[in-house]
């Protein structure tokens, strides 16, 4: 191949759409990666901190004890230790406001946990969203920047009496490479939307695992509180 088609010229030959077709694949591009490298750092950090705080928590006897810690910084305040501050905080409001009956109690803090998970869950689903749309739109943009340059390539045939494959092979060449940098954009974030996103669905099921053994546990002591004040 000549230098007249090298890719670094294709790309600078290129007519002014099919440029800012390619710069518009390459910024997002960028942004995938971006946001592969960031989410798949913060969900394995989510992870190990999930794994941390579910063995402190069944092994602890007291969650009073637990619940001291978190505030006092002894244990990071992330995901699951989140959930659960939400809840126990919420548990001993409604102690302290005279709450015995046990519906009421499960009730109140399972409605606060609820919203802690969501917010959790949030957390964790944020952008991997975007990598589905880059994933989907970029090979239809390349393919609209391969059209638009095929037009042009063949559009400024009509002043050349005698074309040959070497007059229109730069034109159809250059049109080509939006189509190759929408799949190299799409590609890899497609492949890490799906790994992304069933990572952060395991983690998300432990911690609705999680929010139920401790509901369990707060509906245990609310029955113990409640049949303690019937016997009195």
């Amino acid at each position: 191949m000549s230098d007249s088609l090298s890719l670094t010229e294709l790309v600078f030959n290129a007519s002014p759409v099919v440029q800012g077709v390619m710069a518009l694949l390459l910024a997002m591009s960028i942004m995938s990666w971006a946001i592969i490298f960031a989410k798949s750092f913060q969900l394995k950090k989510a992870r190990e901190a999930a794994n941390e705080f579910d063995e402190l928590f069944w092994n602890t006897p007291e969650l009073s004890t637990l619940y001291t810690q978190l505030n006092n910084g002894e244990v990071p305040m992330t995901g699951s230790s989140l959930i659960f501050d939400a809840g126990f905080k919420e548990f001993v409001r409604l102690k302290k406001q005279g709450v015995t009956d046990t519906s009421d109690l499960v009730t109140g803090t399972q409605r606060v946990m609820k919203v802690a998970f969501t917010k959790q869950a949030e957390i964790l689903e944020n952008r991997i969203a975007s990598l589905a749309t880059v994933g989907s739109s970029s090979p239809y943009i390349g393919l609209f920047g391969t059209v638009w340059g095929v037009m042009h390539a063949f559009s400024s045939l009509g002043d050349v009496q005698n074309a040959t494959l070497s007059t229109v092979a730069p034109g159809i060449s250059e049109a080509l490479i939006a189509t190759a940098i929408g799949l190299f954009a799409a590609i890899p974030a497609s492949v890490a939307f799906n790994r992304l996103t069933v990572k952060a669905d395991k983690l998300i099921t432990q911690y609705e695992n999680f929010a139920e053994g401790f509901l369990t546990i707060i509906q245990r002591q609310a029955h113990m509180a409640e049949h303690a004040k019937d016997k009195e």
